[in-house]
């Protein structure tokens, strides 16, 4: 890669992860989710800066890329947000503040197995918006890579993928479950615009009728997407790339939060892809960070260090 002026091959950030921005407030310590009508009892909150971009972003920078993050917030959490995103070495020089609406929150219920979640959505309102914008487009370009975790349109994903690949910037994308994209054929047409898919195995068994994971990936390159991680959870992480197909084992742990796991399994994934590692070995280090990120509460605060992604190798 070629360096000048502080840019890597011209670009100012390795990856700019972009979507919906949160205030988590996660209780932890539930035996199990409580039922309609109970009340249930945690052992321990925090207070934390959530959303799928948001985990993968801090992730990135931990591991040692130039992470920046895209995404709205409100004016009155705007300075608490950037210092604590700061500290974490990720770039909040895109951040935009909603003039009226608050920071989205979401209270997480998690036990070690599962979570819950209840959302306001606030200050996302405007992101949608924002992403049709060309401007918005151009800034994403003064990245080699965008992550994308939003349920972007399928037609709109498409256009902009196509837009930002053809100058240089490679586009990935893990949406979480939203039902009607999901079923929406026109996503599948859109993946085959993407570098990369991120699904969950419970979201790629949605999208393509099959359960058994060798069955997926076949469904998703029969259905013309360049490249596919499917997260399995205890059965680790498998994916393909053009005729390519790699499969790396789950990494055992004592979770305490799976809050974000998946996220942090993208940024190990990605940090793989960027730097030039092997398919296998991009999975497994997506699968050490998602599993190890599980071990403190939060989504981000037991993501491993550089040193010991690398010794997964």
């Amino acid at each position: 890669m070629a360096v000048r002026d502080g840019m890597i091959d011209g670009k100012l950030w390795d990856v700019i992860s972009s979507g919906d921005f949160f205030i988590d407030l996660v209780m932890t310590g539930f035996p199990s989710l409580p039922k309609l009508g109970e009340e249930g009892f945690c052992t321990g909150m925090t207070r934390e800066t959530g959303g799928g971009a948001a985990h993968t972003s801090s992730g990135l920078a931990k591991l040692g890329l130039r992470s920046a993050l895209y995404c709205v917030a409100g004016v009155e959490e705007i300075d608490w947000f950037r210092h604590k995103f700061s500290d974490r070495g990720v770039d909040t020089s895109l951040v935009v503040a909603h003039p009226d609406q608050p920071t989205a929150i979401t209270v997480a219920v998690s036990t070690p197995e599962d979570r819950i979640f209840y959302t306001y959505y606030g200050a996302n309102i405007l992101f949608a918006e924002m992403l049709r914008k060309t401007s918005t487009w151009e800034r994403f370009t003064n990245a080699r890579h965008i992550h994308l975790a939003y349920p972007v349109e399928p037609g709109l994903l498409a256009e902009m993928s196509q837009w930002l690949r053809s100058r240089g910037t490679g586009v990935s994308f893990d949406l979480g479950w939203h039902e009607d994209w999901l079923a929406n054929p026109a996503s599948v047409r859109a993946l085959a615009t993407l570098d990369w898919f991120l699904p969950n195995d419970r979201e790629a068994e949605r999208m393509s009728g099959e359960s058994e994971p060798r069955r997926m990936i076949e469904w998703f390159r029969d259905h013309g997407a360049c490249g596919v991680a499917i997260k399995l959870g205890p059965n680790g992480s498998t994916a393909f790339q053009h005729s390519e197909v790699a499969s790396a084992p789950s990494i055992k742990v004592n979770p305490i939060d799976t809050t974000g796991a998946g996220d942090c399994f993208d940024a190990g994934f990605l940090y793989g892809i960027l730097t030039g590692r092997s398919l296998e070995e991009s999975l497994r280090y997506g699968n050490l960070c998602g599993a190890l990120s599980t071990e403190a509460k939060g989504g981000i605060d037991g993501f491993p260090a550089l040193d010991r992604v690398l010794q997964a190798r």
